[in-house]
């Protein structure tokens, strides 16, 4: 099943229990102005409000995942606050980034809200702001040092210079990488395998996770303790050992 949202200025196709979110404007180089600002926002809150859906791909069309900020509609004065927010707060449930070509600015910062990143050998990954007078705003700064490494982050953030996929995998920011051409078929192969889980449990699970960046050890049991009440009392931790006990898979319904 596909649609499409914001003038088709991001594409949404649902694959099972995955949903496969593409930014759709690749003459722009999936550029962010105010149309794929609102559609990705809605793909997302679509992805969070389906209990038919457990893990979402986000990818972009053409050459690249995102190249940041599209400066035109940003002197125009087009409204990106729904991306913002996304960047800011990310998805409930998991989304997987499958990037192509280049993810880069705003880009990379997009991509960096994702809870997993797929990307294609010899990808490019970067924030150059610096070049153009400006720094990355978009919580990249924030992001990047837990994911590459203080030096690497902060070589990235003074010099503007790109690192490559290859790298980016080695440092732990990219999780698998993909032949050139097949981000999407491994990042929808690794949201099918999460998919297999309990929904529930899976977005509980993403939520400790994050949860431990900063956190002292008190703060993160009184944030599992409310998830635990809901998932352990859930239709689904009563299928899990059903299913289990009978040998067949479960049938899982995110209540």
């Amino acid at each position: 099943m596909s649609d499409a949202t914001e003038n088709d200025a991001v594409l949404t196709e649902q694959r099972g229990r995955v949903l496969l979110i593409t930014l759709n404007r690749p003459d722009a180089m999936n550029a962010i102005n105010g149309a794929l600002s609102n559609g990705l926002w809605a793909a997302v809150q679509r992805l969070d409000s389906d209990p038919g859906l457990t893990a979402g791909v986000l990818t972009g069309a053409g050459r690249g995942f995102c190249a940041g900020m599209d400066l035109k509609a940003f002197a125009r004065g087009e409204d990106i606050g729904p991306m913002m927010t996304f960047i800011q707060n990310g998805s409930k449930k998991p989304l997987i980034g499958a990037i192509e070509g280049f993810a880069l600015a705003g880009g990379l910062e997009l991509a960096l809200s994702c809870d997993l990143l797929v990307a294609a050998r010899g990808a490019k990954l970067g924030i150059p702001e610096v070049a153009v007078g400006l720094f990355a705003a978009g919580g990249g700064l924030l992001r990047l040092p837990s994911r590459v490494g203080f030096g690497r982050a902060m070589e990235m953030a003074i010099t503007g210079d790109p690192i490559l996929a290859e790298e980016a995998n080695q440092l732990g920011l990219v999780s698998r990488l993909a032949d050139k051409g097949g981000a999407v078929d491994v990042a929808l192969e690794l949201a099918q395998r999460v998919a297999k889980n309990a929904p529930l449990a899976v977005a509980a699970s993403k939520q400790l996770v994050r949860a431990t960046q900063g956190v002292t050890e008190d703060e993160f049991w009184a944030i599992q303790n409310p998830l635990q009440a809901v998932v352990f009392k859930s239709n689904d931790a009563k299928e899990g050992p059903k299913a289990f006990a009978e040998k067949r898979a479960p049938e899982w319904t995110g209540s």
